[in-house]
């Protein structure tokens, strides 16, 4: 593939991690030890790195300097091919405040797909403990022509109402909803007794993932202010 024509990675790993305490008291969630030598984020850029995806942007923000220091020290790519996993911490450019949410993260980085300018964007979290191959995604992703592909997960309808549950349309493959921790997950087609659950894992025609940003977004301006 062109080098234009494979996506953009943006890790998500400002988190706080409260649930985690005291384990990130002085760290990130995404900084937390796994393993001796190991930290949670490494399993996601592990995945995208095997996967062929070498520019990735790690956002930030929650007593980050562990977590840009393992990175900046543990993921050393080739710089004369243009390759980079960076730690991109907050930078406030539509104003004095911290990130909102996911959303806003990305929105307030714009700035950074702006300079890649990539067809499309893989957004994915950073405090899952797996083992995935993204570009089996990605494919799927091209295949479909969708403007969002989200990653799930089987889980049982007694344990979804802690998690984001997917609801699919009758095709079987097309989001008909999300409902954030509903009292009653909707099941999986076919399957009565489980619910999809979202991995937090999104890949974007980068079209559609302004156009999200923007309907997100109270203030329209902000996406040509996050280009300066």
């Amino acid at each position: 593939m062109a080098r234009l024509d494979l996506p953009l990675g943006i890790v998500l790993a400002g988190g706080e991690g409260k649930r985690l305490m005291p384990l990130t008291a002085d760290r990130a969630k995404p900084a937390v030890p796994f393993g001796g030598s190991y930290r949670l984020v490494d399993f996601v850029l592990s995945n995208l790195v095997n996967a062929g995806f070498l520019r990735i942007a790690v956002l930030t923000q929650y007593k980050s300097h562990s977590l840009d220091r393992h990175i900046t020290t543990t993921w050393r790519m080739s710089n004369l091919l243009g390759n980079y996993v960076t730690p991109v911490p907050a930078q406030q450019r539509l104003g004095p405040r911290w990130y909102t949410g996911s959303a806003d993260a990305i929105l307030q980085n714009f700035n950074l797909i702006h300079d890649e300018n990539p067809k499309h964007v893989i957004v994915f979290g950073a405090d899952h403990v797996y083992r995935m191959n993204p570009d089996q995604m990605y494919q799927q992703h091209l295949q479909t022509g969708a403007g969002v592909t989200v990653a799930a997960i089987r889980v049982k309808r007694s344990e979804a109402s802690e998690f984001g549950v997917i609801e699919l349309a009758d095709d079987g493959i097309t989001i008909k909803a999300f409902h954030e921790k509903p009292t009653n997950p909707p099941a999986m087609p076919g399957h009565p007794d489980l619910a999809l659950v979202s991995m937090g894992n999104y890949i974007f025609r980068r079209e559609s993932m302004e156009e999200a940003l923007i309907l997100d977004s109270e203030d329209v301006d902000k996406i040509g202010r996050a280009h300066v």
